[in-house]
């Protein structure tokens, strides 16, 4: 949306045949999930959000017009913040907002190294932590942070791709395409990695903004030689990182509640906000 020629507001659309590809609408609203949506952004995006709210009018009129246009028989927002001010927002114009998950993060603030962040997740977390990096080192297994150009994108966007498809969301990471984006994006992306004796079990694609450092996704080989997961060793790892280059938060991404409050992480729930295409 543009005012005297400036651009004052700006959402990304994805047009879905299929709107609820990880099964979380069609026990919310009276959709089958089948059906054509015109949705913000996409799925895997944890963070919706609109710069230039005022005119949220505006652009949820702009949305229903090109849902109409395009098909779709339903248009708005998931993965949207309680109690931000977009989800304020969509309810004043008329969107009902059903939770459809939780987002996980770590306020990095009050934490001077990682072994302070080990010290607040509760008992079982810091234990497991604590065990479960005493066996990794037994096993042979080490992890690094590094920069994007000394990773190997193919090598581990297998990685991510195989341990998606365990979940049904293999399609996420397109090898096609998984090593060029993050290529792409240079600086604002980081590596961090498990290898267990030079073989590569355990993989963390992080993203940065000037204030947030995100566990975009994730890959983990299950066939380790000890009895350790890698996945434990990664977010330590991922809150030095973060630490170090100064950030004051660790966002953890969606799902897997369990092991994320046992480990220090904070919930906050995400709704999705849409209507019918009338």
């Amino acid at each position: 949306m543009r005012a005297g020629g400036r651009a004052v507001t700006v959402l990304p659309v994805t047009l879905l045949r299929g709107l609820d590809p990880l099964g979380q609408l069609r026990v919310r609203y009276p959709l089958s999930g089948d059906e054509t949506g015109l949705l913000s952004h996409v799925w895997h995006c944890y963070d919706a959000w609109v710069p230039g709210e005022p005119n949220l009018g505006a652009v949820t009129g702009a949305m229903r017009e090109l849902a109409g246009e395009r098909g779709a028989a339903w248009y708005g927002f998931v993965n949207v913040p309680r109690g931000s001010a977009l989800g304020d927002g969509l309810a004043s114009l008329g969107f009902p907002a059903r939770h459809i998950e939780d987002r996980f993060r770590v306020d990095l603030r009050p934490f001077g190294d990682v072994a302070d962040y080990v010290a607040s997740a509760n008992p079982r977390g810091r234990a497991n932590m604590r065990r479960n990096g005493r066996r990794a080192g037994d096993a042979g297994a080490r992890g690094v942070s590094i920069p994007l150009e000394e990773a190997d994108l193919a090598e581990i966007g297998e990685l991510c791709e195989r341990t998606a498809a365990r979940h049904g969301t293999g399609s996420f990471y397109p090898q096609e395409v998984f090593a060029g984006f993050l290529t792409e994006l240079g600086d604002a992306a980081h590596v961090i990695e498990v290898r267990e004796r030079g073989r590569l079990v355990g993989a963390a694609v992080c993203l940065r903004d000037e204030s947030r450092f995100h566990a975009w996704a994730c890959g983990v080989d299950y066939e380790v030689g000890g009895n350790y997961s890698p996945y434990p060793l990664l977010y330590p790892l991922s809150v030095g990182q973060a630490l170090r280059e100064g950030l004051t938060t660790l966002e953890g991404g969606r799902g897997n509640h369990v092991f994320k409050l046992r480990h220090g992480l904070t919930p906050l729930p995400l709704d999705a906000c849409l209507l019918p295409v009338r």
